[in-house]
């Protein structure tokens, strides 16, 4: 549907909206804007490249029908100065490609996004930007309520600078470095896992070295029942990925592949697991 904002919300177009929906009509939301009457609000036709992410939906196997997802994504940014920070690689091409992958699988998903470097998909059910690892934190705690499966894809920083400065620090005359302190971030996958009804947890290992083996013992600590394991120098920050799937029931490892299939393979094993 494309129209006017007081066109869209008419309660009588709402009825028909709603019957269509019904009826198990695939109804694409229309896009806010401005509008060609001079109105801005909710009716817009959505852009030609929403529409042709959306459209292979309709082909997707429904494996997540019903299930409500929440996704982090992305890299986060600690303030050093208002000015510098410390933050890493990850592009949130891996996330994005989840949220694409869940949503084509009938799920409703919501997603927290730090720093990224790609576009984010349409259709999603909510969609929120949370820079630095505390305001994640608030973000999915927020939201996590009533959610079936909780991914956390983002590369969240384990510190944050503790004596951050307000202000631009500039060098010393006498040459010496300024003292950063850290202090540690909260753990949001861990504080999902540990909630009285917790949903399913899927995690992501980016490792460096002894892949398998770190992945394993990370699963083991933050008490989930699924992790994704990826090489560092493979994944981030590239649109291609190779991925070993760990669960309590084994382990399923997969060539290097692109993204979205990664992500389709991970959908997958996630409906057969949850």
């Amino acid at each position: 549907p494309a129209m006017n904002v007081e066109m869209w919300f008419n309660p009588a177009n709402q009825r028909n909206i709603a019957q269509l929906l019904a009826d198990g009509i695939t109804v694409f939301q229309p896009a806010e804007g401005e509008q060609a009457c001079g109105e801005t609000g909710v009716g817009r036709m959505p852009e030609a490249a929403e529409l042709a992410d959306l459209l292979p939906d309709m082909w997707a196997d429904k494996l997540l029908q019903g299930k409500k997802v929440l996704i982090t994504a992305g890299a986060t940014f600690e303030a050093i100065d208002p000015v510098r920070g410390i933050t890493n690689i990850s592009s949130g091409q891996m996330g994005m490609a989840l949220a694409r992958a869940c949503r084509a699988a009938g799920a409703e998903v919501s997603l927290v996004y730090g720093q990224i470097q790609t576009g984010i998909p349409a259709g999603l059910a909510h969609v929120e930007q949370a820079v630095n690892a505390e305001a994640m934190y608030r973000a999915v705690m927020n939201r996590v309520g009533g959610q079936d499966v909780f991914i956390s894809v983002a590369a969240v920083a384990d510190y944050k600078v503790k004596n951050s400065s307000t202000q631009k620090l500039k060098k010393n005359p006498a040459g010496t470095p300024p003292v950063i302190e850290l202090a540690e971030n909260p753990d949001i996958l861990a504080s999902v896992a540990k909630l009285a009804h917790p949903p399913f947890c899927v995690g992501f290992a980016a490792e460096s070295e002894n892949v398998i083996e770190h992945a394993r013992a990370k699963r083991l600590k933050k008490g989930i029942p699924m992790l994704v394991a990826n090489d560092v120098a493979t994944a981030m920050g590239k649109a291609v990925n190779r991925i070993t799937i760990i669960t309590e029931t084994g382990e399923t490892a997969f060539p290097e592949t692109d993204k979205n299939q990664a992500a389709a393979e991970i959908v997958k094993k996630l409906a057969q697991c949850i």
